[in-house]
């Protein structure tokens, strides 16, 4: 499938991410087949993709981590290639692994990371006040990394790569095993981050936050961009409605004018606007209305959106690890013919 077109440059802005071509290759297995990405200044763009797509090596060019073996990659006109302090100090890096030192209080770790960000004296210790304010370490300042819970770290975590105040921001599972409320805190700022002109790139297996964050998509499939767009623009174009028929026993045939695919024990019935036709599906039961247990309205979501653009396959673990719970997104319309 080919790359969507980037969305048109600004020229009196200039993108705080520019990615064209970029590949990267570890041996003989390729984890970014000539990628193309550009994310505006103030906006916040959902890198999602199974683990393996790429998403984490992506990250690792742009943050310097890693050299490119092609393409080029600007922050705010930066090259990173070229001119790597310029454009480090643009961006801030939070990876999937927790950064913080055990030993070292709140307070320490982040006034650690102002100091290697070249923050020093009054203007650190403001900027270590600041950013413990929204992401609630206030009153965590002076405990120990070691004695605080995984939310927390991850809150700690953060923190450390907003300290010098990024344009870019890159976000790599930032919710990971983390709790309701750290999540809402973590997806809170990260809007706040962007409305006062900081660009964001999030990568995350949880794909109700992308529109919690009201961000845009980027979809990542064996190294490549294969969708890029609004939630509600890859919905349009890529939604998948149906009916959904759940059978205690082997489903029936189906005689009808729309696609009927079988799954186990489920029959999905393919058409645009699935509540119009509902009867017509049930009529068309006959004698296995009685083996019916469920029925469900599937609608379009960015869930099944990614499932059909990835062609619904995990991968394996590997270099992105998290859980892809919430995959599927049905609204249930009635149970029990």
């Amino acid at each position: 499938m080919p790359t969507e077109p980037r969305p048109v440059r600004d020229p009196d802005r200039p993108p705080a991410l520019s990615v064209r071509g970029a590949g990267k290759s570890y041996g003989g297995t390729i984890a970014l087949d000539h990628v193309d990405l550009e994310i505006a200044q103030g906006t916040i763009v959902g890198l999602l993709g199974h683990n393996g797509a790429g998403k984490t090596t992506l990250m690792s060019l742009v943050a310097g981590l890693l050299r490119p073996d092609a393409g080029e990659i600007e922050v705010l006109g930066h090259s990173v290639t070229r001119h790597p302090r310029r454009a480090r100090r643009e961006l801030g890096l939070a990876p999937q692994e927790l950064g913080v030192y055990p030993p070292l209080t709140v307070r320490q770790n982040l006034r650690f990371f102002a100091e290697l960000a070249g923050l020093r004296g009054k203007e650190a210790r403001r900027r270590t006040e600041e950013v413990a304010e929204p992401l609630a370490l206030t009153g965590l300042m002076d405990r120990p990394a070691s004695r605080l819970s995984g939310g927390q770290q991850r809150r700690v975590h953060t923190a450390m790569a907003l300290i010098h105040r990024p344009r870019l921001v890159l976000l790599d599972e930032p919710t990971a095993g983390v709790d309701v409320e750290t999540r809402a805190r973590l997806v809170a700022h990260v809007r706040e981050l962007a409305a006062q002109g900081t660009a964001v790139c999030y990568s995350t297996h949880y794909l109700p936050e992308i529109e919690d964050l009201g961000a845009d998509v980027a979809v990542l499939h064996r190294g490549r961009v294969i969708a890029r767009g609004s939630v509600d623009e890859l919905v349009r174009r890529h939604g998948d409605s149906a009916v959904e028929l759940v059978f205690s026993g082997e489903p029936p045939a189906l005689d009808l004018p729309w696609p009927v695919t079988r799954q186990g024990d489920t029959l999905l019935v393919r058409v645009a606007q699935p509540h119009l036709v509902t009867a017509q599906v049930l009529a068309a039961l006959g004698d296995a209305a009685a083996r019916l247990s469920t029925l469900r309205v599937v609608r379009p979501s960015l869930d099944s959106v990614f499932l059909r653009l990835t062609g619904g396959q995990h991968g394996d673990k590997g270099e992105d690890s998290a859980s892809t719970d919430g995959i599927t997104d049905r609204t249930e319309a009635g149970q029990h013919a």
